[in-house]
């Protein structure tokens, strides 16, 4: 005679195994196009709209929108819809200032190894596609940038530094969507700052990376519509 009990051997409610991944399905939809672009800032959102798109009640959509709503993507307007919630100049600012400050201490971290640390991780970085992003799409382009960077922060072996660089990933892509990457003069200028970064730090030159990254994370904030500058240093 079997010891289980019948809530051991019970499947869950139906109503719950399959409501679980629908929202999950409808989260994942709603924010990739939150982080690529394809919702922009200040677009209304429908329920009805999501959910026959996916082929689903629009139950899973309202839980899920609820959840983007708390994580700040989102800002729910009974019987209306769910809006992009802007990102506001501040925010970007900040985001790019914390960005500056993380990836430059990985370049000191990096350089204080030795040049041959630098050197290894440039060419790693060189061989990139962020620096030869050829056919990417647009969203495989946000991703691409996203990862070159977190690969140079990756490099510096500071578990802290990473964690708290990664915490900043679904902000960073939501900005650089913003970022006009659709425009061939704006790959281009990307593509090429990835590329002196890269070199500068195959080459060892700590200096020279540092003010390469500071130029492109300023390229980025001039292509969001910010005229802002990051302080110079010593100032």
């Amino acid at each position: 005679m079997s010891n289980t009990t019948p809530s051991e051997t019970a499947p869950p409610p139906s109503g719950g195994r399959q409501r679980q991944p629908a929202t999950d399905r409808a989260y994942r939809h709603v924010k990739s196009g939150l982080l690529d672009g394809s919702h922009p800032d200040g677009h209304l959102l429908s329920e009805g709209e999501i959910a026959q798109t996916l082929g689903m009640s629009r139950t899973p959509v309202r839980e899920a929108f609820l959840r983007l709503q708390s994580e700040g993507f989102l800002r729910l307007y009974p019987k209306r819809g769910a809006m992009v919630v802007p990102i506001t100049p501040a925010e970007a600012h900040s985001l790019l200032e914390a960005r500056l400050a993380l990836e430059s201490f990985a370049i000191d971290k990096l350089a204080a190894l030795g040049e041959q640390h630098l050197a290894a991780v440039g060419q790693r970085l060189l061989d990139h596609p962020a620096c030869d992003p050829g056919q990417l799409t647009d969203a495989e382009i946000h991703e691409a940038d996203r990862d070159f960077h977190a690969q140079l922060v990756t490099a510096a072996d500071s578990p802290v530094v990473t964690d708290l660089y990664s915490a900043l990933r679904d902000r960073q892509l939501r900005i650089t969507s913003t970022a006009r990457t659709h425009e061939s003069s704006r790959r281009t200028a990307v593509t090429e700052q990835h590329n002196g970064l890269a070199t500068a730090l195959r080459d060892g030159d700590a200096a020279e990376a540092k003010r390469r990254l500071r130029e492109h994370l300023a390229h980025t904030m001039r292509a969001i519509g910010m005229s802002e500058d990051f302080p110079t240093p010593g100032q």
